[in-house]
Parts: structure tokens; C-alpha cells; sequence
């Protein structure tokens, strides 16, 4: 976590390193992963790792179970960028 002080404000980044890309990709901070739904099914989503090491979020819905990516900590919530996660048909 880097802490940067603007003014009276502190500012919080969750950075880790993207071993698919070798540099710092930002996560989406839990309140906002909370709030997110998978876009095909509507169900809560789940930090996950894609198997070339990038970070992504994963529908925890059975019936689904799409994959979204995390680019330049932004998730990419398109159906059509979703992929099946591990472990499912």
C-alpha cells in the first residue's frame, strides 16, 4: 500500500505487481468491489488471478462463473471480456 498526503486528504493505493506485465497494477479498493456485480448474471464478485498472473474479478454465481480482467486497475466489466474462470465447465 503507497500513502501520498495532498492537502488534509490521505490517499490510499492497493498496488501490486502484475507478473504478466512486470509493473504495478492497482486493485479496486473492497467498497468498490462490493458494490460490483457480475454484468451477465448480477452476482457479487471475487478477487481472482488469471493463470498468466494478471488480476481479474470473478463471478461467484454457479451458473456463470465469468472472469472479468483488471486493467490499469480499472475491471473491465463487458460480457463479451469475460472468460470462464477456473474449475468450471
Amino acid at each position: 500500500m503507497t500513502e501520498d498526503r495532498a492537502g488534509d486528504q490521505t490517499v490510499h493505493e492497493n498496488v501490486h505487481e502484475d507478473a504478466g506485465q512486470g509493473g504495478p497494477t492497482a486493485s479496486p479498493d473492497a467498497w468498490v468491489r462490493d458494490i460490483l456485480r457480475c454484468p451477465a448474471c448480477g452476482s457479487a464478485l471475487a478477487d481472482g488471478t488469471a493463470v498468466d498472473g494478471s488480476p481479474q474479478l470473478v463471478c461467484q454465481g454457479q451458473a456463470c462463473a465469468l472472469a472479468y480482467p483488471i486493467r490499469d486497475g480499472i475491471p473491465v466489466l463487458l460480457v463479451e471480456e469475460g472468460v470462464q474462470s477456473e474449475g468450471t465447465v
